[in-house]
């Protein structure tokens, strides 16, 4: 049965961009048939603790001598792990906040980043999830063009595609939709037709995705 992974992080329940397009694609991959599932966990709703203690950066066996961190957190890092692993698809919803991930985000990949375990260290090719789809949806309040004074600025997007693809060895894309603060902001009004296009764009792009990687 191909399972796939959602886990949202915006903050906004109501109006939120990542949350809508994640949406579309979960409704079209399990539009594909009964056998196609979802596994969805909330990172806002259910926001998870950060880690306990460092030694859980590393697998049991590459911890230093003594290193005890506390059952209860070894045991989440684990499940979330499985989790992760069991998942055909991986699917994030990521806003930009602050020009990085929420921190929400964050504490989930300090948990399932662990080198010697899911990721390489050493001589150690550890890299389970290797190949396997990750899908990245991205919304960003302004712009962040190539040639733009804020060029650079989205310290979120390279982050992840550094530690799913590069660390984990996942095939990575990424969706992404611009000037979500143009609804709101009128120094931005005179975007509104770009940022609705996007929007949609985006819309079709994850409904594109979601059959292509639910078929394969």
């Amino acid at each position: 049965m191909p399972n796939l992974l959602l886990l949202d992080s915006s903050a906004d329940l109501r109006t939120s961009r990542s949350r809508a397009i994640t949406a579309t694609f979960a409704n079209t991959w399990t539009a594909l048939g009964p056998d196609h599932t979802v596994t969805r966990r909330d990172l806002h709703r259910d926001p998870l603790p950060h880690l306990a203690d460092a030694d859980l950066h590393w697998p049991a066996r590459l911890r230093p001598a003594g290193a005890a961190p506390p059952a209860e957190a070894e045991r989440q890092q684990q499940a979330l792990i499985d989790e992760l692993l069991a998942a055909d698809v991986l699917l994030l919803g990521a806003p930009l906040y602050n020009y990085s991930v929420p921190s929400t985000l964050k504490a989930w990949i300090d948990n399932v980043h662990v080198p010697g375990h899911t990721a390489p260290f050493g001589s150690a090719d550890t890299q389970p999830l290797k190949g396997r789809p990750a899908v990245i949806v991205t919304s960003r309040g302004g712009v962040y063009d190539p040639g733009t004074p804020t060029a650079g600025w989205d310290h979120a997007v390279p982050a992840l595609q550094l530690i799913l693809g590069s660390s984990l060895g996942m095939s990575v894309s990424v969706i992404t939709t611009n000037l979500t603060l143009a609804e709101t902001v009128p120094a931005l009004a005179d975007q509104l037709d770009r940022s609705r296009n996007e929007l949609a764009a985006a819309h079709r792009e994850a409904a594109e995705l979601a059959e292509k990687l639910g078929a394969a």
